[in-house]
């Protein structure tokens, strides 16, 4: 179960087998059935979530007690709450499986002893979380200068495999618009 992980950390750093080793006794496997959630708003995030299979959404609910999904995460893709993470603290968001999914979890009391035993993973993290800044810059880049349609399009182009596995609520809240609109663009298309 370990390898996809492996496998992924091996893009930006290399790992002796000893410290894959000590990692792997360090890590910890979830199933997690559709729908299921990993966190709710107020709790404390104890994890970081590697999805070996599957997808997760995390979300908020606005103002108006709608669903506002804010991040997607499918195979080789890591997600937590880092506020709530780093600084153990409740959470404002809902991490929910979207799907069946596998993860390996990294507990947040074993982030610090993982890094004292292994620094080359404070490379992987920051290299990590580097791209997930600019993916999140990039996206609200485009939530202020590009119209519905164009986030559509742009987004179905980069990933057409996830737009057919998302359910058409979740991916038109993450986009910015209703589902309805969403109707609408893809009808257009037909």
């Amino acid at each position: 179960m370990y390898s996809a992980l492996f496998d992924h950390i091996k893009r930006f750093t290399v790992l002796s087998e000893d410290e894959e080793l000590m990692l792997s006794h360090l890590l910890k496997p979830v199933s997690i059935k559709k729908k299921a959630y990993l966190l709710e708003q107020g709790q404390i995030c104890r994890m970081n979530y590697f999805v070996v299979n599957g997808c997760l959404r995390l979300f908020f609910i606005d103002i108006k007690g709608t669903e506002q999904t804010i991040q997607f995460a499918i195979e080789n893709w890591w997600i937590t709450d880092h506020t709530s993470y780093q600084f153990q603290q409740a959470s404002q968001f809902f991490i929910q499986a979207v799907e069946n999914t596998e993860v390996i979890a990294i507990e947040h009391h074993l982030q610090e002893e993982i890094f004292a035993k292994i620094p080359k993973l404070e490379r992987y993290f920051r290299l990590v979380l580097q791209k997930a800044h600019q993916a999140s810059q990039m996206r609200i880049k485009y939530l202020y200068s590009q119209t519905a349609e164009e986030r559509y399009l742009h987004f179905s182009s980069l990933y057409p495999g996830f737009v057919q596995r998302i359910p058409q609520k979740m991916l038109a809240s993450y986009l910015g618009f209703t589902p309805e609109f969403l109707s609408k663009i893809r009808a257009k298309k037909s």
